[in-house]
């Protein structure tokens, strides 16, 4: 017997909630929703906002389940989704500016780090790891959305340009120019760090 693929599996809990199986949304989600929270983290910079987004679509798939196209994947119809929000999140943010997108945990003091064993890299290479790592994840975040997101979708979830054109609304070609461009923008922003590392 046949082991159905994610896609054949999707289809059929897309069926069964289209005739009221509500249990089948937990299927999906059980499914997509580490990889779907691990690319909205990407995309927000925060972790609340990023959980909150990802409940968020899979309450839209739920609402707009008799919707659902067939003939298309259940993920890229979920990332749409998923990108729709993040575009909102972002008009939300330039009207509603934070003082930080990227801050530490000061309640409690402690980091990752704190929690390593002694017999790793030393204390100084660990900042820099941390610093180029802090200066990409700002250098991407400061990217505009429309080059953001296919570069996360590429480089991140390992999209085809075919599917970030499906998510995004725009042809494949439109992605491979706008990841492109992302990429020159990084590397001249990043260039000083690069010519140090």
């Amino acid at each position: 017997m046949n082991t159905p693929t994610t896609d054949e599996l999707d289809v059929q809990d897309m069926r069964r909630l289209a005739q009221g199986h509500e249990a089948a949304l937990n299927d999906l989600m059980e499914r997509h929703a580490g990889k779907l929270v691990h690319y909205l983290v990407r995309c927000l910079q925060n972790d609340d906002d990023a959980a909150d987004a990802a409940q968020e679509t899979f309450v839209k798939v739920y609402q707009h389940r008799a919707r659902f196209d067939f003939d298309q994947k259940f993920s890229t119809w979920l990332y749409a989704i998923a990108a729709n929000l993040v575009k909102d999140r972002y008009r939300w943010r330039s009207r509603h500016p934070q003082v930080s997108l990227d801050a530490d945990n000061d309640a409690t003091g402690n980091n990752f780090r704190d929690s390593l064993p002694g017999s790793g890299p030393l204390p100084n290479e660990l900042v820099q790891v941390e610093e180029r790592a802090k200066a990409v994840r700002v250098a991407v975040a400061a990217l505009p959305d429309e080059l953001r997101q296919p570069l996360i979708l590429a480089e991140y979830e390992e999209r085809s340009h075919a599917e970030i054109g499906a998510i995004l609304g725009c042809s494949a070609k439109a992605v491979e120019t706008r990841i492109y461009r992302a990429r020159q923008q990084l590397r001249a922003g990043l260039s000083g760090l690069l010519e140090t590392a």
